[in-house]
């Protein structure tokens, strides 16, 4: 299954180089015709206890990693030591897990060669690991250089999927050193993981802000920080947009102008999206004909879905072309 490499191919060899080749790190799945969902636990023992007879000449190492709202870490597991370290808040668990797996390997070649075989339970990074490309995790070319480096020193390495939480001792234990890890470990955060980090921070004040918006006509009609779809037609959806905010030509031009703002002279108060949309008893038939209601709130005219008779009414009313 692993193609023992001479030295001289790839003992020098850089990561820019190894970027370059169509080369990955097959990885073994004693458990793959078994739904995890289906298969009891002892089902999953046996099978690794079969495993094991079969890779007996092979060093355990198990690793893991974990993510909380508070910390991000990894663990490795060797058969005398556990070796648990915390990473920056902002990598993933992805970073934390394949952390784990190449910080077993710079164990590992600390130690005369011998057979290795490193247990994952993430089975995305492994099959990441196993078709590396150009736009591949920075951390899966230094287990590549690293593995290959190792193999020219007449290591013999294996990595193997195990289901996690089914009962296999090694596998827990890297769980749970992995959630308890308290040493930092001193190392750079891949900028897709540091990206991301910074755009959920920047999201969180951003959603602080808007909550603390307590006169903002907008957030009346839209409470919660998210994307909403635009209309197909570019004229309807200005004018949605327009409503929303509470801007329209009728209602602002005074302030460009330097007039009086306009006045209902029903109602004998300053003329507003509201309340033309909602307020007016003026269109209340109209209310009633397009809506099924005099009362309808902004809401439900304009929100992330706006009501599909509101370009009707606008234009019933004459509204329409002064927005």
């Amino acid at each position: 299954m692993y193609k023992n490499f001479k030295k001289s191919e790839f003992l020098f060899l850089s990561l820019v180089v190894l970027q370059s080749l169509p080369h990955g790190l097959k990885f073994l799945n004693p458990f793959e015709n078994y739904d995890k969902t289906s298969t009891a636990g002892d089902i999953y023992l046996k099978l690794f206890t079969h495993h094991r007879e079969l890779c007996h000449h092979f060093i355990l190492v198990f690793t893991d990693g974990s993510k909380s709202s508070t910390q991000t870490s990894s663990a490795c597991v060797f058969m005398n030591s556990t070796l648990s370290f915390q990473l920056h808040p902002s990598c993933s668990i992805f970073t934390a897990e394949i952390r784990a797996i190449l910080h077993s390997l710079s164990e590992i070649s600390n130690y005369p060669a011998d057979n290795y075989i490193i247990y994952s339970d993430s089975l995305s990074v492994l099959q990441a690991l196993s078709s590396l490309h150009r736009h591949s995790h920075p951390l899966a070319f230094s287990i590549l250089d690293l593995h290959d480096r190792l193999v020219c020193k007449g290591f013999s390495i294996l990595l193997c999927w195990v289901p996690s939480h089914v009962g296999i001792c090694g596998i827990e234990i890297a769980d749970i050193a992995a959630k308890n890890a308290s040493a930092v470990l001193d190392n750079s955060t891949p900028l897709k993981d540091f990206k991301h980090y910074i755009n959920l921070a920047l999201h969180s004040r951003w959603v602080n802000h808007w909550n603390s918006q307590s006169m903002n006509k907008l957030r009346s009609i839209k409470p919660v920080v998210e994307p909403w779809p635009t209309l197909t037609n570019r004229k309807a959806d200005t004018i949605i947009t327009r409503l929303r905010v509470g801007h329209t030509r009728y209602t602002h031009r005074h302030l460009l102008m330097g007039e009086q703002a306009p006045m209902c002279t029903q109602c004998n108060c300053i003329m507003s999206v509201l309340h033309i949309l909602s307020e007016c008893p003026n269109f209340n038939s109209l209310r009633l004909r397009y809506f099924q209601s005099s009362s309808i709130s902004l809401t439900d005219l304009l929100g992330k879905i706006p009501h599909i008779h509101l370009l009707p009414f606008l234009k019933s009313i004459g509204f329409y072309p002064l927005i």
